[in-house]
């Protein structure tokens, strides 16, 4: 009697289930482990274009732009070669009054602007979320999307037209009034209220469109809660509102800062940053260092300190405006 035979009879005059021989190197895969493999393939073809994306378009030149910054590079003197300079190009970002002065003139803009579409924006869609005719709410919503999807380029141009002092639309509606003609493009505090007011006639309809978002967010009992307590519609906001608001406006607030500090076509066709200076906001001094200077090196640093500036600036409106909605 071999082995086999004799386990198989003591399993059966014990009651128990005969031992199968084992099979040397054959082992069966978890259930699990098999639907993830094959689960897994698929799932890296569809992320890998946009990972690879992502990577050209978004990573390499940021590192590219440190790399440049850490070196002299004159495009004008292509003869001195790029040498390794360090921080050397941060230091003159840092001593140069015109990159300050560029930087303030975009601080005040964003004042100006931001603001001003943030309270526009949400008063738009309390007005569309509050009205009683649905109809005529829709036909508002596609009217509102429509300056965003304009390019920044024809709305300079269109700005252009709209603040010309001699066949403009603004001096003939002031002239209507009785108020002279204002040379919109031509002073500096009336240049930089004509790009301000171009920035919120495209940028107020995004505003209103997230907060509209937000409000149908809104359970119909808190609102119901609060009506019982109040008829005041301030108080309607405050409490029933605002907090369904906040990841909207924080998220809404980190867009338009960056888009202000990259903010370039719109103004360059408008004003050309002009009169003078007055409107040169940091991105069009960034480019004139680059393209006009043709010092890509310090140009680069002042990229990577607007980068630093931008991320830091995100995560303030993070852990103050950013609030969860407790369930």
């Amino acid at each position: 009697m071999t082995r086999h035979t004799a386990e198989q009879t003591v399993g059966a005059t014990r009651g128990t289930t005969p031992v199968a021989p084992a099979v040397a190197g054959r082992r069966r895969r978890p259930k699990g482990r098999r639907l993830r493999s094959a689960y897994r393939l698929p799932a890296l073809l569809m992320l890998g274009p946009a990972v690879i994306a992502l990577l050209a378009v978004g990573i390499y030149p940021a590192f590219f732009a440190v790399n440049m910054s850490l070196h002299s590079v004159q495009l004008t003197k292509p003869y001195l070669g790029t040498p390794f300079v360090g921080l050397a190009n941060y230091a003159t970002v840092l001593g140069d009054p015109l990159f300050w002065g560029a930087l303030g003139r975009t601080a005040i803009f964003f004042l100006i602007t931001v603001p001003i579409e943030l309270v526009a924006g949400i008063a738009l869609a309390l007005l569309l979320d509050g009205t009683r005719w649905q109809r005529l709410a829709g036909v508002v919503r596609i009217l509102v999307v429509l300056p965003l999807a304009v390019t920044p380029t024809v709305v300079g141009l269109v700005g252009r037209l709209l603040f010309n002092r001699d066949f403009g639309v603004v001096n003939w509606m002031l002239g209507l009034v009785g108020l002279g003609p204002v040379s919109w493009l031509g002073e500096p505090i009336p240049a930089m209220v004509s790009i301000a007011l171009t920035d919120v006639w495209q940028w107020t309809p995004f505003f209103a469109l997230v907060a509209l978002g937000g409000l149908t967010m809104v359970p119909t009992e808190v609102t119901e809660a609060v009506r019982l307590e109040t008829n005041s519609r301030w108080q309607m906001l405050r409490h029933a509102q605002l907090p369904y608001l906040l990841p909207g406006i924080a998220a809404v607030l980190i867009i338009r800062t960056i888009d202000v500090v990259k903010l370039f076509d719109m103004v360059f066709t408008l004003t050309r940053g002009g009169p003078g200076v007055s409107t040169e906001l940091i991105s069009l001094y960034v480019q004139r260092i680059g393209f006009r200077v043709f010092d890509m090196g310090v140009a680069s640093a002042q990229a990577v300190i607007l980068l630093v500036l931008s991320i830091l600036i995100a995560q303030l409106y993070v852990r103050f405006v950013y609030r969860e909605v407790e369930a």
